[in-house]
């Protein structure tokens, strides 16, 4: 259940309505009062050591306006560190939250919300005080409730998807997830076996006609992006590393990369686009990179990402590349993420736009000092059975200038991290699959995650 504190809502009234009230014992001291022109609603949904997550929603009461400033002080040293669906500013005590581009607009009773994290030490008291637009909005709040167990704040309430399928036994295939539907994915099959050593003859190899499973063998440097050609099985001998390029699948589908280092790439490691499909990534390790580690985008769909580790480096995984595509990507960036160990990695763990329903399950999260996953522009995410440790950012709605999207969480496992921002429904998930106890998941993927970890 999420804990927390929770503050009623800021009502608007005069002040000497207000006034008139309290002095017939009409108000209690919780009671709230604000300027015409908005109303407020602050709470903290989450709470743990040394901080909190928290939620504003403000509603515009007065002439529309198209670019707003929401404004309230901290009087016992808290201090906001990351927001999402706002621009957030701090001097001293006061907060300065502004509009991103998708929520500058407000008509008359239009509403907006924006999050956000910050640190706080032996108390956390409620601001006395908001502005809108310079327009105060002050008032009352409850009593502060502190979560019973703050060093780990459970796992939030969160409606149930309609119509989950029973897990059940993974496949002896070990593929899970997306990749099995629209016909599932094979890569290359039986076909005949090439063993590469060379920039040159991988480059040769990812780009022939026809299916093939290609072995990688040493450590093959390279620069760029590497096309790879449908019905190909891309396999890491052991300790096989490609260092300084990435594989670039286009249009392309049917697709299997296991086993495979990469690091130092000076573009993706693996950019999966234009709707490619079938696509299967599984038990790679990642580092080092330019941009993002694997980053599925342009109407690509049906998509497993499993077992992977991704350390020391920035952008991990990206779904949906910007919020202008979204007649392309509607109604596909389906992808599954499971038991992949986003191990410091700072953001994008995934990164989602539009694609529904996408499912993140039973991964392990550690230390992401960004965030963990964030949904936008109407993407349906379902966040279920990830252990997060030391993460202040766990999960949220919006990121930058990306819209809301939705996002359910449920049966996750929390270490030093808040439970993250929930909200909408997402569609049901249509395959089998099964889910490991959250707590159980760190020692799992630990164990089991990344290159050198299987034998193919």
């Amino acid at each position: 259940m999420r804990t927390g504190r929770r503050r009623m809502t800021l009502i608007a009234t005069t002040a000497a309505a207000t006034a008139s009230l309290v002095t017939a014992g009409l108000l209690t001291s919780v009671s709230a009062q604000a300027a015409a022109g908005c109303r407020v609603a602050y709470s903290v949904a989450s709470q743990w050591p040394g901080g909190f997550t928290g939620n504003v929603t403000v509603t515009n009461l007065g002439d529309p306006v198209a670019g707003w400033t929401l404004r309230w002080s901290y009087g016992a040293g808290q201090q906001v560190s990351q927001a999402w669906g706002a621009t957030v500013s701090q001097s001293g005590g006061q907060v300065s939250a502004a509009n991103v581009d998708y929520n500058a607009s407000l008509a008359t009773n239009g509403s907006t919300s924006f999050g956000f994290n910050a640190s706080w030490n032996s108390a956390n008291p409620d601001p006395a005080s908001f502005t809108l637009n310079d327009v105060a909005c002050t008032g009352g709040t409850t009593a502060p409730t502190t979560p019973a167990n703050p060093t780990n704040p459970g796992t939030p309430t969160t409606p149930p998807i309609p119509s989950d399928p029973p897990p059940s036994v993974p496949p002896p295939t070990g593929l899970v997830g997306w990749a099995t539907q629209n016909g599932g994915t094979t890569g290359g099959g039986g076909a005949p076996t090439t063993t590469v050593t060379t920039a040159s003859a991988l480059t040769s190899a990812l780009n022939a006609t026809g299916a093939a499973v290609i072995r990688v063998s040493g450590t093959i440097s390279c620069s760029g992006m590497l096309r790879v050609r449908s019905n190909k099985t891309i396999l890491g001998n052991s300790g096989a590393t490609i260092a300084g390029c990435g594989l670039n699948i286009s249009g392309d589908r049917n697709v299997i990369i296991r086993n495979l280092t990469f690091r130092d790439w000076n573009d993706d490691a693996i950019n999966v686009q234009e709707s490619a499909t079938n696509i299967w990534i599984d038990h790679n390790t990642f580092s080092n990179g330019y941009d993002g580690a694997v980053d599925v985008k342009r109407g690509s769909d049906f998509v497993t990402v499993s077992w992977n580790r991704v350390f020391n480096h920035d952008k991990a995984m990206l779904l949906g590349h910007s919020d202008d595509n979204g007649a392309q990507d509607t109604g596909h960036l389906r992808v599954s993420y499971h038991h992949n160990w986003f191990d410091g990695s700072r953001q994008r763990n995934p990164r989602v736009r539009f694609g529904n329903p996408v499912h993140v399950f039973n991964n392990y999260y550690r230390a992401n000092g960004g965030y963990g996953v964030a949904s936008t522009e109407n993407a349906g995410v379902l966040v279920e059975g990830n252990y997060f440790e030391n993460v202040r950012d766990t999960y949220h709605l919006g990121e930058a200038d990306s819209g809301p999207g939705r996002l359910v969480a449920r049966n996750n496992h929390f270490v030093n991290s808040p439970a993250g921002q929930t909200g909408g429904s997402v569609a049901s998930i249509p395959y089998s699959y099964q889910l490991d106890t959250a707590s159980n998941v760190k020692s799992i993927v630990t164990a089991g995650a990344g290159a050198g970890r299987i034998t193919v």
